[in-house]
Order: C-alpha cells, then structure tokens, then sequence
C-alpha cells in the first residue's frame, strides 16, 4: 500500500482523508482485506489521529471497511454475497431508468450519449484502457439522466462508488469492454425508437453479465490463495 501524504491547504482534513482512503480503496491502491491501523497512517500520511478517526468511522457506517477483534480496522472483501446484492440493486433501479430515459427523452439529449460512446469507442480501438472506466460511467450517468427522475438518479448515484469499484476490475477484461461497447449500441437504438421495455431488458442483462464476470474473477482469486 503506496499512499501520497501530502495533505496541506485543505478546509476539511477528516473529510480529505475519508475521500482519500475511499478512492484508494476502490482503485484497490488498498486491496480488501487489508489491515488499516491508526498509528501507522497516522504516520504515513503526516497527519493526527484526530481527523483520521473522523475519516475511518465515516468509512465504518458506508460500509467500506470494518472492526476487527484484533484492533484497528479492514477494508471490506468483496464477498460473493455484496457482489449478488450490488448487481441486483443496481439491475433494478439502472433498468428501471433506462426505460424511463427510452420513455422521455427529446432527440437533441442524444447528441451527448452518441458523443461519449464514439470517445469510448476511441479508447477500446486504441487500447487505451486507462480513461474506459471514466467514459464507461459517464455514459452510463447520461443515460440515466435522460430519466428526467432526481429521486431515481440519487438512488442510483448513492451505488456509484460501489459500482465503480466493481467496473474497474470489469473493465481489466478485455472481452467484457467489447462487450459492453455492443450493449451500448443496442441500448442506444433501442432509446432511440422509445422502445422502453426493450432498452430496461437489455440493461438488465448488461448488469447480470458484469455480475457474472466479477462472480468468476473472484472464485478464480479464491481458488490462488487456496493453492498458494
């Protein structure tokens, strides 16, 4: 775990340091299961343990890392069991979205989806992975604002760091960044001709299939440690 102390200028520390912690740990930069201890990141990031208990607890009650018997705190696994109750949220409140947005959309929303899809598109046939993940979450953020629903969007916003802790070990696989480019093109089409109930099962699927995919990665994990 490689971490950047520079921690100066800033009007909230404790909230710094909990936004700081939370991107490490979903870039993996802090892998689940690791070990935090106060004193040593106390340490390493130069700073007291004041405003780092602040950003811990805060980390605690999202949900990101918890308590262990043995003092201090670790960072979540991704178990099979978060993994099943993630997709099926999101399966549910992103499909649910997408044919709303098929529903009520004006053609003239569409110009930026079309935009951000070509920009993926770029990436994949340049294989430059590095900005797939970013790209594949804006189109999916502009997709669902075509909803034109704030409640559903903030539920669904309230996934977006879990989500986009499971998207960059999605998008490591090659395969499933192809794959997702062809759900976007038939996503589009079917927003395009208004076809809700098609576009919300098509989401749908895109979401199992992630599942699925993450599901694999992490068995294949397990069985290392198991033979190691």
């Amino acid at each position: 775990m490689k971490l950047d102390s520079n921690f100066k200028d800033r009007k909230s520390l404790g909230q710094n340091v909990f936004e700081y912690l939370k991107k490490a740990i979903i870039d993996q930069t802090i892998e689940p299961g690791s070990r935090l201890v106060e004193s040593k990141l106390a340490d390493m990031l130069g700073i007291s343990r004041t405003p780092l208990r602040e950003a811990l607890h805060k980390l605690e009650r999202e949900d990101w890392i918890e308590k262990i018997p043995s003092g201090g705190f670790q960072v979540v696994k991704l178990t099979k069991d978060e993994i099943e109750q993630t997709f099926g949220i999101r399966s549910v409140l992103e499909a649910y979205a997408a044919k709303i947005a098929a529903e009520n959309h004006r053609e003239k929303d569409l110009i930026p989806l079309e935009k951000k899809m070509v920009e993926y598109q770029n990436c994949l046939g340049g294989n430059d992975s590095t900005n797939l993940e970013q790209l594949n979450t804006e189109f999916h953020d502009l997709l669902y604002s075509l909803s034109q629903s704030p409640k559903l969007i903030k539920m669904i916003n309230q996934l977006r760091a879990q989500i986009s802790r499971f998207r960059k070990i999605l998008l490591m696989e090659n395969r499933y960044a192809e794959q997702s480019n062809e759900d976007h093109i038939k996503m589009l089409a079917a927003i395009k001709n208004r076809d809700g109930e098609t576009v919300e099962q098509l989401v749908r699927q895109h979401i199992l299939k992630g599942k699925a995919v993450v599901l694999n990665l992490l068995e294949k994990e397990e069985d290392k440690k198991k033979s190691a």
